[in-house]
């Protein structure tokens, strides 16, 4: 884990905290990154409502990380200049398709919550895994 003020051409020239944890893919730690990240989001001052939204984005995509990867999964926080960074990124080597004789009520609303509460969501498909970012701004 880190949490360390730095500058990054990715994010912006504004200086930002940035905080990396790393996990078994197991859902048993799932509760683990979303216990990490609401108390760090905390510390970090963000208000209530937007720590609400970024705790619910960290377990919806901890949860799908632990379920679809193989050996880790990190969470990557980055708050820059207003703008909440939420990386996910797992072992997995498939991505995830909605099985039709499944109930929707049973899976796939992970990803219409974070799509929602995110002010925008990537998907990135690597050899040695799945990248998901969620942004999220967040009021000073």
């Amino acid at each position: 884990m880190t949490d360390s003020p730095s500058p990054s051409s990715l994010l912006g020239r504004h200086s930002h905290h940035r905080a990396l944890l790393t996990l078994p893919a197991q859902e048993a730690y799932v509760s683990a990154a979303r216990h990490f990240a609401a108390d760090l989001l905390e510390t970090w001052s963000v208000p209530a409502i937007e720590r609400d939204s970024a705790v619910l984005i960290v377990d919806e995509l901890a949860a799908n990380a632990a379920q679809y990867g193989h050996e880790r999964m990190t969470l990557l926080l980055v708050l820059d200049d207003g703008t909440l960074h939420i990386v996910v990124t797992d072992s997995g080597t498939t991505v995830e398709h909605h099985r039709p004789d499944t109930a929707p009520d049973e899976h796939g609303r992970g990803t219409n919550i974070v799509q929602h509460l995110a002010q925008s969501t990537e998907v990135h498909q690597t050899r040695s895994g799945r990248k998901v970012r969620a942004c999220l701004r967040c009021s000073p």
